[in-house]
């Protein structure tokens, strides 16, 4: 699902960078990897939270995916010259175009809420990872983005929502286990799995 236009203020915005740029140090102190991996982001929009990826994980190539073409486009625009091996293209998070098996880290920014079957994408990116692999997420739970006012603002799926048991089981089901420490609240979770 593509974001709408008050989604995508706020997607680009400087705020959200800084968010990001939080939540990337956080993963890198509590589960580093060592450099040379290959790692995935999903939704990566224009693309500045794979320019922190790469910059703070020091991966052997980083792919970067969106499901809409224009912020491909920005994100290709916007990429430094000096990162060679980050590679930005169209794919859709629920039908991942890569082998299993294959990525030491998956990076999420708050993807997951906005797919229609999003199972299907922790499914999709615990299958593309390899054993021990990790999952970096940052989701967000239906009292931020459905509640009275902003369900009216953003454009998310309606059916099929979920909290964080949900988001815990799903993980689990997927062959992921959360590692500690992890911040979660009423409104969202900042994490990381590993594949078992």
């Amino acid at each position: 699902m593509k974001v709408n236009w008050p989604e995508r203020i706020w997607v680009n915005s400087p705020v959200r960078n800084l968010v990001q740029l939080k939540e990337v140090s956080w993963f890198r102190q509590n589960r580093p990897l060592r450099p040379g991996g290959l790692c995935l982001e999903i939704g990566c929009g224009r693309g500045e939270g794979a320019k922190l990826i790469y910059r703070n994980f020091s991966p052997r190539r980083l792919d970067a995916i969106d499901i809409d073409l224009s912020m491909i486009n920005l994100a290709c625009r916007r990429r430094p010259k000096n990162q060679d091996h980050l590679f930005f293209s169209v794919a859709d998070a629920l039908c991942l175009p890569y082998g299993d098996g294959l990525f030491d880290a998956v990076f999420n920014f708050g993807i997951i809420h906005h797919l229609e079957d999003w199972m299907q994408g922790i499914r999709e990116s615990a299958r593309v990872l390899v054993k021990g692999g990790v999952f970096y997420f940052e989701e967000i739970y239906p009292p931020l983005y459905a509640n009275r006012l902003f369900r009216r603002l953003l454009a998310h799926p309606r059916e099929n929502r979920f909290y964080g048991p949900d988001f815990h089981r799903a993980l689990a089901l997927a062959g992921m286990k959360i590692i500690s420490p992890y911040h979660e609240s009423r409104f969202g979770i900042l994490g990381i799995a590993e594949k078992e």
